[in-house]
């Protein structure tokens, strides 16, 4: 009974694998297929890929990858292009940055700012603007030193000071020495200014309008002033109205023989200054007006003294570079573009140490530091 039973058994089986061997042979053959289907496809990716392979050969894949980020970095985070004014002639330009037309959408390559810049900063080159007061012949007879003091068109008392101390002297150690004053528009009264210069001969005023954060603006049309109608003077100075300078040790100083008469500026020098990112701060430049970390070396605007070949390659460089409200360390990127470097008199001092929390003559200076030269120049209010 029971070998009969096992030969019933074997014999199911034997039924079962004859009917399931088509079945796994159908599938063993898909498989093959399948298989042979997905080499193909590899040796065409491989065969379309040989060329990005080659590069991978002699550039390592994180440096690939690197510099692929770092591109789509730059792309993503590139300044706005900014409108740089050639125009030489004396032109009135806007109070607001100007649109672009459609004619000019085409032009290559593009000038137009592709947002709307602050007024304070985009306008800069100096023939941009025109004088409303001036003194045309004040350098008919030619200067040794020019000093050029930036000073508010209400503030007449600081004029006065400077009129009875050290400006008052048209001849120092046989030297004509010329003061002149730079203002801007302001509220008031306009008679009494053209009243104050029939009187002195010594303002000039144009049509910017005089603020803190126009600094760069006023000193680059004082440059124009100086470049247009006192080109025949030897020496020129910027000095800001909060500060008391000893005119004759200056003019002595310019007269020695080793100061050279061209390509020539000298004051405070500030070095590896960096470039204050924080809002609250008086001085405070935003990345899309100056993109560096640092400002490149230069005087500070106190008070600084330059051979009168300058103001016009300053003016005429200035047209190339993107203004920023910082005006002495402007004038330094207008240096470092002409190639050339300031100059480190050994009368000048520092008066404290210098950081981002003392300020030249007042709460007004003109940068973030403090300087008082030995003996030529010295603060009139606290520091």
């Amino acid at each position: 009974m029971q070998a009969v039973c096992a030969h019933a058994g074997q014999t199911c089986l034997r039924r079962l694998l004859l009917k399931t061997c088509p079945q796994n042979k159908l599938l063993h053959s898909c498989f093959q297929l399948l298989l042979l289907l997905l080499c193909l496809a590899l040796v065409v990716f491989a065969f379309t890929m040989s060329g990005s392979v080659s590069s991978w050969d002699t550039l390592p894949l994180d440096e690939y990858y690197q510099r692929l980020f770092n591109q789509t970095r730059e792309t993503k985070f590139r300044p706005p292009p900014f409108r740089v004014h050639r125009n030489l002639t004396h032109t009135r330009i806007p109070t607001t940055a100007p649109s672009p037309t459609p004619s000019s959408a085409s032009v290559s390559p593009p000038t137009t700012p592709a947002t709307t810049l602050p007024p304070h900063f985009h306008q800069a080159y100096a023939p941009n603007y025109h004088f409303t007061m001036d003194n045309p012949d004040a350098c008919k007879d030619p200067p040794f030193l020019v000093l050029m003091v930036p000073v508010e068109p209400k503030n007449v008392a600081a004029r006065d000071a400077i009129r009875k101390t050290w400006g008052k002297e048209p001849l120092v150690l046989g030297e004509r020495v010329l003061t002149m004053f730079m203002l801007g528009q302001a509220g008031g009264d306009p008679n009494s200014l053209s009243g104050e210069n029939l009187q002195h001969h010594d303002l000039i005023q144009s049509d910017f309008t005089d603020s803190y954060q126009n600094l760069t603006i006023k000193t680059m049309v004082i440059m124009h002033w100086l470049a247009m109608r006192c080109d025949n003077a030897t020496f020129a100075m910027k000095i800001d109205s909060d500060m008391f300078l000893n005119i004759g040790n200056l003019v002595d100083m310019l007269k020695k023989p080793q100061i050279p008469r061209a390509n020539y500026l000298t004051g405070m020098i500030m070095w590896n200054r960096p470039v204050i990112r924080s809002k609250n701060s008086k001085w405070y430049v935003p990345e899309e007006m100056y993109p560096e970390p640092q400002y490149p070396t230069y005087v500070l605007g106190a008070g600084y003294v330059f051979s009168n070949d300058l103001p016009a390659r300053f003016v005429d460089i200035s047209g190339t570079i993107k203004p920023f409200n910082i005006e002495d360390a402007y004038i330094g990127m207008c240096m470092k573009r002409l190639g050339l470097a300031p100059t480190s008199p050994r009368t000048l001092r520092s008066s404290k140490p210098i950081t981002p929390t003392t300020i030249a003559a007042s709460s007004r200076g003109s940068s973030p530091t403090s300087w008082a030269p030995r003996s030529s120049c010295s603060s009139t209010g606290p520091t």
